[in-house]
């Protein structure tokens, strides 16, 4: 590979990090989904002819059965579900439903239905269509009606083998507005249900098919969901929205009933998709997320059992105090896993079981005798193994020296044990074998799907290794030694290498390996050849930057030093991604930095020398602030109101004369030859504060209409927009008459984001934005007087080991930028609020893509500062980001390596993002990179003339 250039090597490292951020879904999440098995169904008439399955979306479990303060009566206390609670105590069995991550809509429904859990990547792949072709409780049965929201009710009824077997009846999308009352969307399913069954005694074709077997209805409740997210599940709102499912499932059933005369043919299960956490969102493991309640009353399910009948020390479901407030202690709690439920449902109504489920059918739930359970169980087994066999098969064809799972290896005499028991009326030892071998079937299912691991997990760690290793190496070739340092490439090496990947690429052929294992072992081949190339470039940057380490001999132990120093602190960042409170502890560590030089240094520059800690506690103290926020319209204000009189300041006490007197020129001359682009500069910025407050007066009347359910004004929408776009377009109007010293530049782009940061906080962002932007300068300022280098100089100076004091900041900064406001990495601290001041209606990437700009804008600031910095320091635009993008991917490594596919949903949720967030990065960073450099083009900047007294005064104290 010739030596790259900077745009090259930016160019490298965005695909690398982009195709490498995939392998955690070719690894560690793989679509279970295969074709070819026989499908499986239980040997038995079917208990139930019908099914209504209830989803409340967004119904957490707790907040079902508890009591509450009545919405509708604050002076009374009660149960918020009467007839769910009934069903509960003397109809039915209930218990927890434990989802996986992600926890949202699409993922939740198709593990209750289809019965599996889609490998994450696929949640990106389409929101409401699935693109694929699933087997599902719908699609076995004999017609499926359902009613709800047209996010999730198309994907079942376009995925069904048989699309006319499905109905479905959604609501327009713009019902789903989050300033309105979302009830009315249940009560539209309810009512909609409720009128299906009036037209069918009117209708004879309708009437006939409702009396036929295996029928199944869906009523997709998103009222709660919704709710949710705009008032909070411990909110009246939600509450109240509890009491009107209850009440419309109420009413539904008894006219169910009573169509079908109270035939006993009816099974009922009421679940959620997803719980809600406090402060309103879901999507990662949280507990509040994933446990939802399951009830299941009707033909085929069991009556309620009474825990004072179990023997002494027997489990009852209540241990581990979770349900301890439900007042539901006297009946047995049987919690599953969320895949289970379609198991349930396939038994109950008579259907074969999706062929793709990994759903153990939950006994405890069945109204049966031993004989009937012993054959469910054992066809349960039988289709979990069926996957098993043909997942096996396809990796026996494609592997070599393939290793079966040694438990299974005699499957077929397994089988034939266990249906011997049957058949001699041995049904608790058949529901025994068959559940101990659903069990290991599963396990089978999970060797096969790690089966690849250790191969790829390697290749991946050498491809992340090799990344870092080749972006040091390009650092100390092209920043330090300046290039000539000559490539040492031999035919012999070139053989080697590439003998590797050809061995790969062999290996991946006859595996049949998808296309992205050929682009994961290209990668660590071809750096790791480059870093054997230019070794003497590395030998000679090294021991360069080795004639600045003081000690003699000892040269070389104080860089590793120095190294285990850096190291040390990215693994306090790697920290700080599982307690915040890391970022706080390392920003009052920096509050002492200036110290470090002296009294001399200090004395010299006393006023950024005593803001610098200022603004370092200040920003400690944001990562120790609760990532729950609720909304605070004087904190917001406040914010605003600083940033306004910040402008303000500027626009009338803002350096007239930003580039000093020209040689040869008077001072009244250069006045006059700047008067005209002051008074255009000045109005433009008079322009941008202005829009800051207007932003304060339109984001204040939004909020208080929407906390008075009253809803957003169009005008308030209207003009909220109108201020996004203006915002961002004004400052163009400043290239009329450009002002290209940094700090002009710098104060346009602090004004030009705050609007937007206005209308888009929800409590201490716009304050966390005003001291992210003043330690930003204050950075810069403090590290251009460490800088003996001459700014502005055609050619940039060489880096030195100082110059990774630099990496490692801008790396705090970068990851504080993350955390100071929230918890990036929990997809469910992100609140909504802010964005219903713009976008009301439901649009989750229209609402993502502004909560993504919103969380950009301190990046720009960073890059921004960063580009000044390059040139009062006198270092070329890319050489400290190099330097970043390579000690990024140690927090990378070391995520990948913490991702998990099993354990607790909430470390499973938490590894994802981490390594995404590690991996985009590495994105991100070349984003920023050209950022800065297309921002810094023509920026004037000065070094302080007490720069050099300091320095000077340093390296005397040395010698001393």
């Amino acid at each position: 590979m010739a030596r790259l250039g900077r745009l090259g090597f930016l160019a490298v490292g965005v695909v690398f990090h982009l195709i490498y951020i995939y392998s955690i879904f070719d690894i560690y999440f793989v679509s279970p989904i295969v074709s070819g098995m026989r499908p499986h169904h239980v040997d038995a008439p079917a208990p139930a002819k019908r099914l209504f399955l209830v989803v409340g979306d967004g119904l957490r479990a707790d907040k079902c059965f508890q009591q509450h303060i009545d919405p509708d009566e604050p002076s009374q206390t009660r149960y918020l579900a009467p007839f769910i609670r009934d069903k509960v105590l003397n109809e039915g069995t209930f218990g927890v439903s434990h989802t996986r991550v992600p926890t949202e809509s699409r993922p939740g429904h198709v593990a209750l239905i289809a019965g599996l859990y889609e490998d994450v990547s696929a949640v990106t792949t389409g929101w409401k269509v699935n693109p694929v072709n699933f087997d599902s409780v719908f699609n076995e049965s004999r017609h499926t009606w359902s009613w709800g929201s047209p996010d999730i009710l198309p994907m079942f009824q376009l995925g069904a083998s048989d699309k006319s077997r499905v109905d479905a009846w959604t609501y327009d999308e713009e019902m789903e507005d989050f300033t309105q009352d979302a009830t009315n969307l249940d009560i539209w399913v309810f009512d909609r249900v409720k009128a299906f069954f009036e037209d069918a005694r009117r209708d004879s074709e309708l009437a006939d098919l409702l009396q036929k077997d295996k029928l199944v209805f869906f009523l997709h409740l998103l009222g709660l969901d919704t709710t949710g997210h705009s008032y909070r599940p411990y909110s009246p709102e939600y509450l109240k929205n509890i009491k009107v499912v209850d009440q419309g499932l109420k009413e539904v059933h008894t006219l169910v009933e009573e169509f079908y005369g109270h035939d006993g043919k009816t099974a009922w299960v009421f679940t959620a998709d997803h719980g809600m956490s406090d402060w309103g969102s879901h999507g990662d493991g949280h507990p509040d997320n994933t446990r939802t309640p399951l009830v299941a009353w009707g033909a085929g399910v069991k009556k309620p059992e009474s825990t004072l009948s179990l023997p002494a020390g027997e489990k009852n479901g209540h241990e581990d105090g979770f349900s301890g407030d439900w007042g539901l202690g006297s009946v047995l709690r049987h919690d599953v896993a969320q895949a289970d439920v379609a198991a349930l449902m396939a038994y109950l109504v008579g259907l074969d079981f999706p062929v793709n489920s990994v759903g153990e059918l939950p006994l405890d739930f069945l109204d049966a005798d031993d004989e009937t359970k012993a054959k469910a169980a054992l066809t349960n087994a039988k289709q979990i193994l069926e996957m098993y066999s043909v997942k096996e098969a396809q990796k026996k064809a494609t592997h070599i020296n393939y290793k079966p799972y040694a438990p299974l290896a005699n499957l077929l005499e397994q089988f034939a044990e266990i249906e011997g028991l049957l058949e001699d009326g041995a049904y608790e030892l058949t529901i025994k074998k068959s559940m101990r071998l659903i069990k290991t079937g599963l396990e089978g299912l999970r060797y096969l799907q790690t089966y690849d691991w250790l191969l790829l997990r390697t290749i991946v760690t050498l491809g992340y290794l090799g990344w870092m290793a080749f972006a040091l190496t390009t650092v100390l070739d092209s920043h330090i030694v300046d290039g000539t340092a000559e490539a040492d490439r031999t035919p012999v090496s070139t053989f080697l290498f590439s003998g590797v990947l050809v061995g790969l690429y062999t290996l991946f052929f006859i595996q049949k390996s998808r296309p992205t294992y050929y682009a994961y072992a290209l990668f660590p081949v071809v750096f790791w050849e480059e870093v054997f190339v230019r070794r003497r470039s590395v030998v000679r940057g090294v021991a360069q930057l080795v004639r600045e380490v003081p000690g003699g001999t000892s040269k070389y132990l104080g860089l590793a030093v120095q190294a285990v120093m850096g190291v040390a602190l990215l693994e306090a960042i790697v920290l700080g991604y599982f307690h915040r409170e890391v970022f706080s502890v390392c920003f009052i560590l920096a509050a002492f930095w200036p110290m470090m030089y002296g009294a001399a240094f200090m004395k010299t520059n006393k006023l950024l020398c005593t803001l610098w800690p200022v603004c370092c506690f200040l920003m400690s103290t944001f990562t120790l602030l609760p990532v729950v926020k609720t909304e605070s319209e004087t904190q917001i204000l406040l914010g605003g109101g600083i940033m306004f009189f910040m402008g303000v300041a500027y626009m009338i006490f803002g350096t007239t004369i930003s580039d000093g007197v020209p040689k040869g020129q008077t001072l009244g001359a250069t006045i006059l030859a700047n008067y005209s682009r002051d008074v255009i500069s000045k109005s433009i910025v008079g322009a941008q504060v202005g829009l800051i407050a207007l932003s304060m007066i339109v984001t204040s009347s939004s909020l208080r209409s929407l906390q008075q359910k009253q809803g957003l004004p169009l005008g308030n929408q209207v003009l909220g927009w109108s201020i996004l776009v203006l915002s961002l377009t004004i400052p163009l109007l400043h290239a009329l008459q450009p002002n290209p010293h940094y700090f002009h530049r710098l104060a346009v782009l602090f004004l030009t984001f705050a609007p937007i940061f206005v209308i888009l906080s929800i409590s201490y962002e716009g304050l966390f934005y005003i001291v992210f932007a003043s330690t930003l300068h204050l950075w810069i300022s403090l590290e251009s007087l460490l800088s003996s280098s001459t700014p502005n100089t055609t050619q940039p100076r060489a880096l030195k080991l100082a110059d990774l004091r630099l990496s490692l900041a801008l790396t705090l900064f970068l990851q504080s930028a993350f955390f100071s406001t929230g918890n990036i990495a929990s997809i469910s601290s992100f609140s909504l609020d802010s964005v219903y001041r713009l976008l009301p209606i439901f649009s989750p990437f229209a609402m993502g893509a502004l909560l993504i700009l919103k969380l950009l804008i301190p990046f720009a600031l960073i890059s921004a500062n960063l580009a000044v910095l390059n040139r009062r320091a006198g270092l070329g635009g890319s050489a400290v980001f190099m330097c970043v993008t390579a000690l990024s991917d140690v927090l990378t490594l070391n995520f990948f390596w913490l991702v998990r596919d099993e354990g607790s949903w909430l470390e499973i949720g938490t590894g994802i993002s981490h390594f995404c967030i590690g991996g985009a990065l590495g994105v991100f960073l070349a984003g920023l990179e050209g950022l800065g450099t297309w921002w810094g083009k023509g920026v004037q900047v000065h070094v302080p003339a007490a720069a050099a007294p300091a320095l000077e005064s340093k390296a005397e104290r040395k010698e001393m």
